[in-house]
């Protein structure tokens, strides 16, 4: 709910950012036309909406990276703007901490200017008025904070303080789109404007980032395909859906339970208006009930309560259909690890990793590095050759892979037809083919397309169809939400819940991985830890070992 000021006894509601009449159109297809929505501060916003329906775009409209066919944006004057960057080389040649103090621009323009008239070796006292108000400014804008916070916002991203001082150019990848993500954050934005923020973050960095978006008290605006992370930040949500953008009270979950509890209404013809208007009360009496139990402030409880039924509406989004069929159903005899080693450029990735793996296990794979579990996930499948130690499978599994980096499997110009066909055992026909195709949403003329022009979600969607066309016992999947929409994300999340057999996976969707695990194994320098139960179990486990 927007806060509310009041002049002249007249109540005035504060938008930060609002838009007008905003009509996108590539060629003949219109993303969204004539939008009129606004945005108010203490409210976090999520845009949401299928593959390609415009949400990063929409981001670049509010924030001016774009112009729009017609209409404009407008921002509350006097208010600050932080955006977070994906270009992971503007900055190379400044230092870290730097690279964070110039996202305030107007903060980091007066630091400069400070500095050039102390430099001056002929000190005027023109000079020293123009150096007096500099100060003023610069410490009504708490600029002698700036650098611990920066650094402090740098420390609960995971940047270590040794690295503070490094040049951007010297980081990987991982690290600077966490740099970068610090510049947004830091100084306090009025607006906050966040496309795929917890992209590159581990599952610890992203319970960081989501208490500090909960103490945030200005707008918040951000796309994600997390929905643990939207469920936990998120007042709201913007729905881009049938050429519109509409917001709607509540978190994700709440959007998506509603909107599937009216779409089954619409197709229910003979119940009764009010009944209906009663079911939709009844499920928003018990989500805002659970809502003042979870982390979420109670005012969004009072949101909840506040909702108008009509406002809820049926979505038009397309789930693909995966099921994972067992060819052969597993014997007793899994997969057992021994005294596993590997290193990799003189760093230990693995030491000593004893691993029996039972039927029916569905094991989250943790560790801070990620390049550990993708190395044993290679290691198993015939990839990679461990330094020492053996495993072995048993003699009824058929294991299937969905690896974090798939490009060598779409280096032709097969159609999609093609390209899955030569996954499938004995003649399979056109028809048998398209229709695994056409549970992962490829129907049509789409299945001509050539396989290697595809995005990356469209490449995750094809490696789906491939695994189930393979009929497996035990899946291995490393990154599996990676490059996928929120509805393929659920899907496939609901299909390994459903599924028999035995999985090993790693994630950093928080819901993904606590909806499916039984067991997590962490990996470490030292060693692992293994333990049986959900992550969250997990994750109370540590907290309570650390106290």
């Amino acid at each position: 709910m927007s806060k509310k000021s009041y002049l002249c006894g007249f109540k005035i509601s504060i938008i930060m950012i609002s838009t007008q009449n905003i009509t996108l159109q590539y060629g003949k297809r219109v993303l969204f036309e004539d939008v009129n929505i606004k945005f108010a501060p203490g409210n976090c916003y999520g845009i949401i909406g299928a593959n390609g329906a415009g949400k990063s775009t929409f981001l670049k409209i509010l924030s001016g990276d774009i112009s729009p066919n017609t209409g404009s944006v407008h921002l509350e004057p006097g208010k600050r703007m932080a955006v977070l960057r994906q270009d992971h080389f503007a900055y190379d040649e400044h230092p870290v901490l730097e690279t964070v103090l110039m996202g305030h621009s107007k903060l980091w323009q007066i630091m400069k200017d400070k500095d050039a008239v102390y430099a001056k070796p002929d000190f005027s006292e023109e000079d020293g008025h123009l150096a007096s108000e500099l100060e003023a400014e610069f410490a009504e804008m708490d600029g002698w904070n700036a650098e611990s916070d920066a650094a402090a916002l740098l420390s609960g991203l995971e940047i270590k303080e040794a690295d503070h001082y490094k040049l951007m150019k010297d980081l990987n990848g991982h690290q600077k789109v966490r740099v970068l993500l610090a510049q947004a954050l830091f100084g306090n934005p009025d607006i906050l404007i966040l496309d795929e923020p917890t992209n590159d973050l581990d599952l610890n960095t992203i319970n960081w980032l989501e208490n500090y978006l909960l103490d945030f008290k200005n707008t918040v605006i951000v796309v994600s395909h997390d929905r643990h992370f939207l469920d936990t930040v998120c007042t709201h949500v913007a729905d881009i859906d049938f050429g519109a953008i509409t917001i709607f009270t509540g978190n994700y979950t709440f959007w998506y339970e509603s909107s599937q509890l009216a779409l089954s209404q619409r197709s229910s013809a003979n119940k009764k208006a009010e009944d209906k208007k009663k079911e939709l009360q009844e499920f928003i009496a018990r989500f805002s009930a659970n809502a003042s139990k979870s982390k979420q402030a109670t005012s969004r409880k009072k949101l909840l309560e506040k909702i108008n039924i009509d406002d809820i509406k049926p979505s038009s989004r397309k789930y693909p259909g995966i099921i994972f069929a067992q060819t052969r159903e597993a014997g007793d005899q899994i997969l057992e690890i021994e005294n596993l080693n590997k290193s990799m450029d003189g760093k230990p990735l693995l030491k000593d990793l004893n691993l029996f793996v039972n039927k029916g296990d569905k094991i989250a794979f943790l560790s801070k590095d990620t390049m550990a579990i993708t190395t044993l996930f290679q290691i198993i499948m015939g990839e990679k050759e461990a330094d020492s130690g053996s495993f072995r499978f048993g003699q009824t599994i058929t294991p299937t892979f969905l690896p974090n980096d798939n490009e060598k499997y779409f280096n032709s110009d097969d159609n999609l037809i093609d390209w899955l066909r030569q996954y499938s055992t004995g003649e399979k026909d056109e028809v048998y083919i398209r229709g695994f195709l056409g549970k992962m949403l490829f129907s049509g003329q789409e299945t001509l397309k050539k396989c290697n022009v595809l995005s990356g979600g469209e490449k995750v969607r094809c490696m789906i169809a491939r695994m189930m066309l393979q009929g497996p016992n035990l899946l291995i999947l490393d990154e599996p939400t990676n490059h996928l929409d929120l509805e393929s994300i659920m899907a496939f999340n609901t299909s390994l819940q459903n599924f028999p057999g035995t999985i090993l996976f790693t994630s950093h969707d928080h819901t993904f991985t606590q909806t499916v695990a039984n067991r997590i194994i962490e990996i470490t320098p030292e060693g692992f830890i293994d333990r049986l139960g959900s992550y969250d179990e997990f994750c109370e486990w540590k907290e309570a070992v650390a106290q």
